[in-house]
């Protein structure tokens, strides 16, 4: 399967209204079109910063979706009172979800850059070496993984049951992060947290 994920900078004082925008209007209009399997929204309430992500059945039909889509961002971006970012295509290589989320979930999501050629140990060490630490640790609930084979990127997402347990996990998250990176030999290109505000992905477990 495969996603898409936008990046918005919202206005703070906006974002309620941009999630209900995304909640009534993107979301049902998405489901409409042909592959559309779901949809996720991450915000930080304290930046502005928002994260969209659509998922697809097949590349094929994410591709044909571009047109329609970029109308919806547009209109979407307008009700955050922001300005698009970035627009990503991914293949979803990881999904593994331990329980359901809730209205308290929080996510942290990791960028790394590396070389193309070594993209499938990444997803190897991911999914037998940090995933398997992740699901010790008090309020983890999912883990995924997308990546980029033709320019080397990937990222990778960790919700939790609470801003609390999130927080709680970040030295093991740290030294979990460092030490993938240097197995890998990628670079670390950003860390966020985020409000989980809709789980509606719907991607079959891929772990």
């Amino acid at each position: 399967m495969f996603a898409r994920s936008t990046r918005i900078q919202a206005e703070p004082s906006s974002i309620d209204e941009g999630i209900d925008y995304i909640r009534k209007s993107v979301m049902p209009a998405l489901l409409r079109m042909n592959g559309c399997a779901g949809l996720s929204l991450l915000v930080d309430r304290n930046t502005g910063a928002c994260i969209a992500t659509s998922s697809w059945v097949t590349e094929r039909e994410m591709l044909a979706s571009e047109m329609r889509a970029r109308d919806m961002r547009e209109n979407a971006t307008e009700s955050f009172g922001g300005n698009i970012t970035d627009v990503e295509n991914w293949e979803i290589a990881v999904i593994h979800r331990e329980h359901r989320t809730n209205n308290s979930t929080s996510t942290r999501c990791t960028w790394l850059h590396c070389s193309p050629s070594v993209l499938d140990r990444a997803v190897d060490i991911f999914r037998f070496g940090v995933l398997p630490e992740c699901e010790r640790m008090e309020g983890f609930c999912s883990a995924s993984m997308f990546i980029d084979r033709i320019n080397g990127r990937c990222v990778t997402a960790t919700a939790w049951d609470s801003r609390e347990t999130m927080e709680a996990s970040r030295t093991t998250a740290n030294s979990l992060r460092s030490s993938a990176a240097r197995d890998i030999g990628a670079e670390i290109v950003e860390v966020a947290e985020f409000d989980l505000v809709l789980a509606h992905l719907r991607v079959p477990e891929l772990a």
